[in-house]
């Protein structure tokens, strides 16, 4: 009786590992911006003063540019993996966030750049803005989900899969041994 409670418990763990490998790429995906793309890309720093200067960098594209599209600056052509910078237009609206779109071989991606604004102070040599921390980030997927790899998932799946059976297997070798000296 005890072998079919443990059977129980291990394919009703085994199911909810599986829905888990399942639903995490599906969370990535409803992202809401489709942000996975087979290259990388940034924009440093994500908060800048109207009239700063921020880098664009795209990693990983095969092919030699790489266009970058923003309704707050120039378009930017980055050139062989090299960064390049943008100056933020002056006009820039305080507390707006704009879309930042990166074009590699037909394929995008986007973040997003926010100008700064409120009671904050601005460093001249970079443009950025400092305090106004009571706002906080903004967060989301973040780095820890932009290089979600499905096979790493479900490698990761198979190891917890396999640890979770291990465990039911000792579970029902020690339960056993205990009848038996009884």
């Amino acid at each position: 009786m005890r072998s079919i409670g443990a059977l129980r418990v291990a394919s009703t763990a085994l199911l909810g590992v599986a829905a888990l490998s399942f639903a995490v790429p599906m969370a990535v995906a409803e992202d809401g911006n489709n942000n996975i793309t087979s290259f990388g890309f940034t924009v440093t720093p994500s908060t800048i003063a109207a009239g700063g200067t921020v880098t664009l960098n795209a990693t990983e594209c095969q092919v030699p540019t790489v266009k970058v599209m923003a309704p707050v600056f120039d378009d930017v052509t980055l050139k062989e993996g090299k960064p390049g910078t943008a100056q933020v237009y002056p006009d820039a609206k305080p507390g707006a966030q704009y879309d930042v779109t990166f074009e590699c071989k037909g394929e995008k991606g986007t973040t997003t750049l926010t100008i700064a604004g409120g009671d904050q102070h601005t460093n001249t040599s970079t443009g950025t803005r400092t305090g106004d921390v009571h706002k906080g980030v903004k967060a989301g997927a973040g780095g820890s989900f932009s290089d979600a790899d499905p096979l790493q998932i479900a490698a990761g799946s198979a190891v917890l899969a396999g640890a979770l059976g291990f465990g039911v297997y000792l579970r029902r070798r020690r339960s056993g041994n205990a009848g038996d000296s009884a």
